[in-house]
């Protein structure tokens, strides 16, 4: 089963890309929003995560991803707002809850105009210590939210 990205991206260059070539593909293609996003979540950067980019989870790519919490936070961008794209999102949703996974969906523009809003959106998410994960076991306090910009 294809996403429509990876349907459009064999439409326009007839070829098929694997799912890990399409998510390296799209980490190489990454929007301005994206950047902006990852700037702020790589290194452990947002409440010490581990956040991954472009991460392939059969059948779609999530935006990025926090194993240690299940969480996917995704990026959309104009073709989310149609019918099509609205309805693609339901499924993919209710594919990744039925997983455990749980998905913080931001518009590119909130992340350009509000990116405060988005970053401590994601921080009070990222600062919930979930019942396994190594910070609930040395019991470390969350810090403060990276800087935006």
């Amino acid at each position: 089963m294809l996403t429509r990205l990876e349907e459009i991206r064999h439409e326009i260059t007839g070829e098929r890309l694997t799912l890990i070539e399409f998510a390296r593909k799209l980490r190489q293609d990454a929007t301005d929003p994206e950047a902006l996003l990852w700037a702020c979540l790589r290194n452990r950067r947002m409440n010490k995560r581990k956040f991954r980019r472009q991460h392939p989870l059969a059948p779609y790519v999530l935006d990025f991803y926090c194993a240690d919490l299940k969480l996917a936070v995704e990026l959309d961008g104009g073709q989310h707002n149609s019918t099509e794209g609205k309805q693609h999102d339901k499924v993919r949703d209710s594919f990744l809850r039925s997983l455990g996974i749980e998905t913080l969906r931001f518009t590119n523009d909130d992340m350009m105009r509000h990116t405060d809003s988005v970053l401590n959106t994601v921080w009070n998410r990222t600062a919930v210590t979930p019942q396994n994960s190594p910070s609930s076991k040395t019991g470390a306090p969350p810090g403060k939210p990276p800087a935006a910009g």
